[in-house]
């Protein structure tokens, strides 16, 4: 539990007691809480989004608030990881100077259209999927959180850093591999369950295959940024977190379209 509330409190503007200082240690249990902390948020503001749907409001009406919701409780964090990435990226520049890049606190074009592009696909598939039960609209968000938070978990295996200082510099290499393991089975054993309660069989495979692509997806985006970037950063994390849910959510009404969920 130590871990758990470590990770509301760093990863979230949930009110949790305050907790010792962050050593390597700690950051490591709330890291593992990490995909668990994802599927509380991603819960929360699915719930939202049931009640939206289900008062009549409209399904993208749902999936807009959801979406604010979800932003709301993380304080933007992962948002601003993947523009501050976009802009990085966009930059063209080696290294060290699309770092420097990723470090400003102002935004360029290419982070605001990474943002408007994230939250459209975001919402178009949310839509979708509600359009077929909010109940499975939501269990998919709430899926989608967790397997983004969950590639994370296994991205901080790696040890390589782009910085040696920073909030995401204390997290690289904290996660042992079993720990990975364990947390990529538990995550899809909880996606299944989820679609299966809001979507019976077809739901359940909908959620599961689609939390296991949206994974591949994520490990190969971590990939591609830690060799253009030489490591992990904290925005590199958003930015993996905003991809992987965009893709979960994709693959989850594709699939709970072709599968009749």
């Amino acid at each position: 539990m130590t871990g758990f509330v470590a990770a509301l409190g760093l990863f979230t503007v949930i009110p949790v007691p305050p907790v010792a200082e962050i050593d390597r240690r700690l950051a490591s249990r709330a890291m593992a809480a990490f995909p668990w902390v994802g599927l509380l948020v991603g819960a929360a503001a699915g719930a939202f989004l049931w009640l939206v749907t289900a008062s009549g409001a409209g399904g993208f009406l749902g999936a807009a608030l959801a979406l604010a919701v979800a932003a709301g409780l993380t304080g933007a964090l992962h948002l601003d990881g993947l523009a501050d990435t976009a802009d990085g990226l966009g930059s063209r520049k080696p290294a060290e100077a699309a770092l420097a890049i990723m470090r400003k606190s102002d935004i360029g074009p290419m982070g605001v259209a990474a943002l408007a592009l994230a939250l459209l696909i975001d919402a178009a598939a949310l839509t979708s999927l509600a359009e077929r039960g909010g109940a499975l609209a939501a269990a998919a968000l709430a899926v989608a959180a967790m397997a983004g938070r969950a590639v994370v978990t296994g991205s901080t295996v790696s040890r390589d850093s782009a910085r040696q200082q920073g909030f995401g510099a204390l997290f690289i290499g904290v996660t042992r591999p079993v720990t990975a393991a364990v947390t990529t089975v538990a995550g899809l054993v909880v996606a299944a369950g989820a679609g299966w309660l809001a979507g019976g069989v077809p739901g359940a495979v909908a959620l599961a295959v689609a939390a296991t692509a949206a994974g591949a997806v994520g490990l190969l985006w971590a990939r591609r940024l830690a060799r253009r970037l030489g490591g992990m950063t904290g925005d590199v994390f958003g930015s993996v977190i905003e991809v992987t849910q965009a893709a979960c959510l994709v693959a989850s009404a594709v699939l709970a379209g072709a599968l009749g969920a």
